[in-house]
């Protein structure tokens, strides 16, 4: 029997037998459909956390600083060496100093952070209102949510206020007399940070205090050309006396926690998937009985017994891709709504909306393959049962 022929005798099966295949596609689609929402919320959750905390360029960055020994000090001749390391695409250092903030006639206390224009893409952090630096920025600052608190305004309203600065230097660590510096010009606030509870936190381009001789620095980003590079400047820097850290390392070991997320979520919905594979073993079970005088009868005229088993295991399969594409349907529509509610949630409360779910083109591809293959296996049993069946005793059965 050609292939076409068992296709188009499947369709004539499902067309005689409607409402029990409708609840059988419902079940198999409903089992998907929960393996779908858990599986995509956790990919959803996975993108939306590495989306934030990271960009491409900070997952070949690594950040140094001197150890407490203090061995070897980031000083402009050392950043100088480390450029040079053949595997090194470029050092951002960050000089750290106490100071002072003034808006119109109120002053307070804060950070202040000299840092070059790509500082914030080696970090892997934007700012959540506004932009970062560009190189042709001049007299611009972004800076934290809390600095913005210290003059009793929202984030929207501290946006474009211009801010002058006081710093206050320190020769070395040993010596206690310390030289203030005041900043003779204003600087417009471009970005800034969510950051609840954090310190306040200025940052500037470094190029803006060029009148500043910055002896050492506290910490610097070293960007590598390639990931495989990555190891072997870190053992170089390390050999040079400092702390070394990436956070490619943070993100790898979230990525293995939200894998495991994920398997989790997708156990519970391969148990509603079993379940729905259940009912379709019994629906193709009792389709057997219904069909035995038929089966007798197409044995009769020359169907082999490989005839049978294939279009019993064709139509359980077609009930499963059927259940599949039903499943991305329930699984989608489930999951927006649940996305809608949860944003509105989160504006009522002063959150920001976000997208909890996401759906890559090859789970979606997995998932179709495999409701396929679960109506495959689950029409396995009733199609072997089948093909067995003797051709005189089927068409005697009533």
């Amino acid at each position: 029997m050609r292939l076409l022929d068992l296709f188009h005798l499947s369709l004539e099966n499902f067309k005689s037998r409607k409402s029990r295949i409708i609840f059988t596609v419902l079940g198999v689609a409903v089992g998907i459909g929960a393996i779908l929402f858990l599986v995509s919320l956790g990919f959803g959750l996975q993108k939306n956390l590495l989306e934030k905390i990271t960009t491409e360029e900070s997952l070949l960055t690594l950040d140094i600083a001197p150890t407490e020994t203090k061995i070897i000090s980031l000083t402009p001749d050392t950043l100088k060496e480390i450029s040079k390391i053949p595997e090194v695409e470029k050092v951002s250092p960050q000089a750290i100093f106490p100071a002072q903030v003034t808006w119109k006639e109120i002053t307070s206390e804060t950070t202040l952070n000299l840092v070059n224009p790509d500082f914030f893409n080696l970090t892997g952090t934007l700012p959540n209102l506004g932009r970062s630096f560009t190189q042709k920025d001049t007299q611009k600052v972004v800076v934290n949510s809390s600095v913005a608190e210290l003059f009793n305004l929202s984030p929207e309203q501290f946006l474009g206020k211009k801010l002058r600065f006081t710093l206050f230097l320190r020769e070395s660590e040993e010596l206690p007399e310390i030289e203030i510096f005041r900043v003779d010009k204003e600087f417009e606030v471009i970005g800034i940070f969510q950051e609840q509870g954090a310190s306040p936190q200025v940052y500037l381009k470094k190029d803006d205090l060029k009148e500043l001789s910055i002896k050492e620095y506290q910490f610097a980003k070293v960007k590598v050309k390639t990931s495989d590079q990555m190891e072997k400047v870190r053992e170089k820097l390390i050999s040079m006396g400092f702390m070394v850290s990436a956070l490619s390392d943070t993100i790898e070991q979230a990525n293995k926690i939200f894998n495991i997320i994920q398997i989790v979520l997708g156990i519970f919905g391969v148990i509603a998937l079993i379940v729905a594979a259940i009912g379709l073993v019994n629906t193709m079970t009792i389709t057997l009985l219904e069909r035995t005088n038929e089966i007798g009868i197409m044995r009769a005229i020359g169907a082999s017994p490989s005839d049978i088993k294939w279009l019993f295991l064709g139509e359980s399969a077609i009930t499963g891709f059927l259940g599949g594409v039903g499943g991305i349907g329930i699984g989608i529509g489930v999951g927006q709504i649940f996305n809608v509610v949860i944003n509105i949630l989160a504006r009522t409360l002063g959150g920001q909306s976000i997208n909890l779910f996401y759906y890559p083109f090859w789970f979606i591809l997995f998932i179709i393959l495999l409701s396929t293959l679960v109506g495959l296996i689950a029409g396995f049993w009733p199609a072997r049962r089948a093909a067995k069946l003797n051709p005189l005793r089927a068409l005697r059965y009533k």
